[in-house]
């Protein structure tokens, strides 16, 4: 099949997303890179010891230092105001966004938790820290990450791993209560994480 098929058969939004999430690349890190892990419970790792939150399991795996900056039952109004001193404390190569499902689960504006998101990507991206963006789903058993997240993967040009927390979330077993991981769950998500960092060129 040839691409003006492939064209015709893809509607172009979907078309530009495709394009724009296989393009997105990251720089190859440094044996002393950093990586800042930020984000709410699930980068926290509520449910598990902190061993075993995912930043740190990201950290045993690719030999790097991995900034665990997650809080538990964060907004991204609270994140956003919250960042600004962790970026200024910290001199990291990678931002790893993990953020706006309290948001999702107390109803609040989609508009606002995409507008403060993308503020918070702004606020890397003028340190020139890259940012791979990971997308959190809606409230439905079988929803995919919410469209705010691709829209803001088109936007600000980010590596996007939009299925991993859905997937994780579809799984019980993987579950230490309806919304957090257990020792499994974040393996998974490291690996995950971690195989992402490998596929686009950090590692």
């Amino acid at each position: 099949m040839n691409n003006t098929i492939v064209k015709m058969l893809i509607p172009s939004a979907l078309l530009l997303l495709l394009i724009s999430c296989s393009e997105a690349k990251l720089s190859r890190l440094s044996y002393d890179a950093k990586i800042l892990a930020f984000g709410d419970s699930l980068t926290a790792g509520k449910g598990v010891q902190q061993q075993f939150s995912y930043p740190n399991i990201l950290s045993n795996l690719s030999n790097l230092d991995v900034i665990n900056a997650g809080v538990s039952g964060e907004l991204t109004s609270a994140g956003l105001q919250r960042l600004p001193k962790i970026l200024a404390e910290n001199s990291v190569d990678i931002m790893i966004l993990l953020e706006g499902g309290n948001d999702i689960i107390q109803n609040k504006n989609l508009a606002t938790t995409k507008a403060n998101l993308a503020q918070m990507i702004e606020l890397a991206q003028k340190d020139e820290i890259e940012v791979v963006l990971i997308g959190v789903p809606k409230k439905s058993l079988f929803s995919s990450s919410a469209d705010i997240y691709h829209e803001l993967a088109e936007q600000y040009n980010l590596v996007l791993e939009d299925e991993i927390i859905a997937d994780l979330l579809r799984s019980p077993s993987l579950k230490s209560d309806s919304v957090h991981f257990n020792k499994q769950g974040y393996t998974e998500l490291a690996i995950r994480i971690h195989e992402l960092l490998q596929d686009t060129g950090a590692l």
